[in-house]
């Protein structure tokens, strides 16, 4: 069941906030349905099952990861969080997550969309006050406007993904270049 969400960010409430891709230009909305949010958490992996969404998990997901975006956005310029925002993400943390369970086979989670937001709320708590704060960056590309954690050497990543961004701002550059010498002498 692949709704091609993506997972390059480094952290799943990273990945979460960046469900609404190109927030300055187009405004891409990832989460269009319920069934797309379930999709989400069982991709993301942090549930193995999830009891299906309706609208109102819906809306409160958007809301959750609204706030999460603004506090990310935030730590990462050194800014103050706004009041709001930190309202939204502590009491969706504070709900019941779910709970891991140990079966025959492995690890096992199940949980009601409540539960699988509280898990995300708590991984934005977890990086926006952890030792990883300090390396989140917005990605280079102008359209796009996730956050990641840049665990490179040097700190010296640009691109959320090479595969999602770096290539197509690599691939445009190399086409304009390829133009302009080829441009004829006036």
């Amino acid at each position: 069941m692949n709704l091609d969400h993506a997972f390059v960010c480094g952290d799943p409430a990273l990945d979460f906030a960046a469900t609404l891709r190109a927030r300055r230009t187009r405004r891409f909305e990832m989460f269009t349905t319920p069934d797309r949010l379930n999709a989400w958490y069982l991709e993301s992996g942090i549930v193995d099952a999830v009891s299906p969404s309706q609208e109102a998990d819906l809306e409160q997901a958007k809301a959750v990861r609204e706030a999460v975006y603004e506090l990310i956005t935030a730590r990462r310029l050194g800014e103050e969080y706004a009041g709001a925002a930190l309202t939204v993400v502590n009491n969706a943390a504070r709900r019941p997550s779910a709970v891991p369970q140990l079966t025959p086979s492995g690890r096992w989670t199940q949980a009601t969309p409540d539960e699988a937001l509280s898990l995300v709320a708590r991984h934005a708590v977890e990086l926006i006050s952890g030792k990883d704060a300090p390396l989140l960056k917005e990605c280079a590309n102008p359209e796009c406007t996730r956050t990641y954690i840049d665990r490179s050497r040097g700190m010296r990543r640009h691109w959320c993904g090479m595969e999602s961004c770096g290539n197509k701002i690599k691939a445009a550059a190399y086409r304009a270049r390829k133009k302009t010498a080829q441009a004829p002498a006036l």
